[in-house]
């Protein structure tokens, strides 16, 4: 399974970034391969709009299928969800935690966008 998380950094001990759509990148974790890969979001956090939807497709071509963060809006939502791709929020400090969450099953999947656009 593959699970991204919002970051402001490069490694799981950096902040996770409260934004999806506007983050600065994501760590993808392949819980079977047991690997890390670090995607770059400045295409999208530079967009004028749809950043949270063009996010969203560029998690789906990596084949993701749950994204932990700390906000998502509307568009992002309805984009994640079309793909399949199951969203999760958390207040967690860094990635290292925020993935710990998760793989404990301490994180509750959303059922709504938590936030309006463009914040």
């Amino acid at each position: 399974m593959k699970i991204a998380v919002t970051s402001q950094g490069n490694t799981v001990d950096d902040p996770v970034d409260p934004r999806f759509g506007r983050g600065s990148r994501f760590l993808v974790f392949d819980t079977e391969a047991g690997n890390l890969q670090v995607v770059d979001n400045r295409p999208s956090l530079n967009a004028a709009q749809g950043a949270g939807i063009q996010a969203a497709e560029t998690l789906s071509r990596l084949g993701v299928q749950a994204v932990i963060t700390g906000h998502c809006g509307p568009k992002a939502f309805r984009a994640l969800c079309a793909a399949g791709i199951k969203i999760f929020n958390t207040d967690a400090t860094t990635v290292a935690a925020a993935l710990e969450q998760y793989l404990a099953s301490r994180l509750t999947e959303a059922k709504v966008a938590d936030v309006q656009g463009h914040w």
